[in-house]
């Protein structure tokens, strides 16, 4: 009985180490931060989660794509009811090559589509958010043009794409070009070499050689 009652007399080692309510365990009052502090935190939250303004553009390009695959179509489904006409024998001089423009209309179309789904893409995976789909899926798939990881190689794809769309737009304006004399003529060669120019320096692409 005596013994219980000096192990109740002596003090609880835990109950004499806490320390007192609203003490820091340092033994000091707790601080909060300061305001200075405080108003950063809120200010870069702020920063990093307006970026997802860029849901927008994201939007807009993919929603884009669709238009100008729409139009494509349209533009060569056209042309392929128009070759109904090119057998006959009255169809005046150049229908044939029309027709021809349509379908590289409709090319072109597509090609543009394709670089605003580059661009949706790419915005989405820099400035958003990685898209887990993508990465989880086949790797063979991210090979490709929408495999994107930096601005560089956004900017990249974009103007090859771009100068092939262009490339294309040229060779429709060429199919209708009349040519009356030598000079049309040199010119016309002259268009045919810069195509052909720039249709090697996009496929070799000198400034982004893999590394050996």
């Amino acid at each position: 009985m005596e013994a219980s009652r000096a192990n109740a007399l002596q003090p609880n080692p835990s109950q004499a180490a806490a320390p007192p309510s609203g003490d820091s365990p340092s033994g000091g009052p707790h601080r909060r931060p300061p305001l200075r502090d405080r108003l950063e935190a809120h200010f870069e939250r702020f920063l990093w989660r307006l970026r997802l303004i860029a849901i927008l553009p994201v939007i807009m390009s993919l929603a884009s794509t669709g238009v100008t695959f729409v139009l494509g179509t349209l533009e060569i489904g056209r042309s392929i009811l128009g070759l109904s006409y090119a057998a006959d024998s009255t169809v005046e001089k150049g229908y044939m090559a029309r027709v021809l423009g349509g379908v590289v209309t409709g090319i072109d179309l597509y090609l543009i589509g394709i670089a605003l789904l580059i661009f949706g893409y790419g915005v989405y995976e820099l400035l958003i958010s990685p898209i887990d789909e993508a990465h989880q899926g086949n790797p063979r798939m991210r090979s490709g043009l929408l495999e994107i990881s930096s601005l560089d190689q956004l900017k990249e794809k974009l103007v090859k794409v771009l100068v092939v769309a262009l490339i294309v737009s040229a060779f429709k304006a060429m199919l209708t070009l009349p040519i009356h004399d030598g000079i049309t003529l040199v010119l016309f060669c002259l268009a045919v070499l810069l195509l052909a120019l720039s249709g090697y320096l996009v496929a070799n692409n000198p400034g982004h050689r893999p590394p050996s």
